[in-house]
This record gives C-alpha cells, sequence and structure tokens, in this order.
C-alpha cells in the first residue's frame, strides 16, 4: 500500500454520500438525513465510494468495544481492499486510541454477492472470520491493531494557515 490517501473526510449527514449509503444493503431507512448510526464515527467518501467507521458505547456482540466498519461500498475502479485499508490507516488518524479488539465487520450472506469467500475484499486488506452473530448468523470479519496499516489522515486535513 502506498503512502497515497483515496479518501476525504466526510460526515453523518453529507447529502453526497447518503446517495451512496442509500444503496447498502443494510441501510435501514433510505431518504433519512442522517445514514450512520449513534456514537462516534468517521464517514469517508470518494464520488465512488463510502466508508462508515462507527464505534458505539454499547453493542450487543461478542466484540463490543471494536470499531465496526457499519458501511462500505465501492462503485468505482479502485480496489476495495485498498479502500479498505486506507480506511483503516484513516480512522487510526482520527481516533489513534486503537480498540483492543481492532476492527470488525459483519457480513450478510444473504444479501451480497458471494466471489470465492464471503468478504473477499476484506480478507484480501487482512480480515480474518472470527464467528458468526448468534441473532442473524452475519459472518464477523476482524482486524486485529496489529495486523492494521499506521495511520494516515484523509485528504483535505491539512492543517490551515490564515494569511
Amino acid at each position: 500500500m502506498g503512502e497515497k490517501q483515496y479518501w476525504y473526510i466526510s460526515n453523518r449527514a453529507d447529502p453526497e454520500a447518503r446517495v451512496i449509503a442509500d444503496r447498502h444493503y443494510n441501510r435501514q431507512k433510505p431518504g433519512t438525513k442522517q445514514f450512520v448510526p449513534p456514537g462516534r464515527c468517521l464517514v469517508l467518501k470518494r464520488e465512488d465510494a463510502l466508508w462508515i467507521t462507527s464505534w458505539p458505547k454499547f453493542a450487543r456482540h461478542a466484540w463490543e468495544g471494536a470499531w465496526i466498519n457499519s458501511c462500505f461500498r465501492n462503485e468505482g475502479p479502485l480496489l476495495s481492499s485498498n479502500l479498505i485499508q486506507q480506511a483503516i490507516s484513516a480512522t487510526r488518524w482520527k481516533f489513534p486510541d486503537t480498540p483492543e479488539l481492532g476492527m470488525i465487520t459483519f457480513i450478510n450472506p444473504l444479501k451480497v454477492r458471494k466471489k470465492r469467500d464471503w468478504g473477499r475484499c476484506y480478507r484480501k486488506a487482512g480480515f480474518q472470520e472470527v464467528g458468526r452473530t448468534k441473532v442473524n448468523g452475519l459472518i464477523v470479519l476482524q482486524l486485529l491493531p496489529e495486523d492494521m496499516p499506521e495511520a494516515l489522515p484523509p485528504l483535505d486535513n491539512q492543517l490551515k494557515i490564515a494569511v
């Protein structure tokens, strides 16, 4: 992975990012202004992709305390695994205290296309399958802190100096 960052920082109510979020399979209420779960978050966007890192205070699963990639959608030509690694770099920049459980994501095998294996782009980015959720049977993929790329700020986050 190179040092070039692909993502721009955004927010939980960005109207351009919401358009992409509305096309993600886990979007509960398409069209609503906010598209990020409650709690701390980092929203990253490109014209053709969206990433959301959520860091909820409370969770009802065995990986409570981990960052959660609650949305990733790539509609462009860049490799998804590269975008994922860059998004994790930006997450580490935003939240320097990486949780012990790292980052997880949930894959619903009933809602996504299977390639060679479920969540292939995440696996290529270093995630490992660690189980399934008890309620819905979602596949849980995890990336531990020691396997994460270094922190790197997203685009448009240089210190602005008043002239």
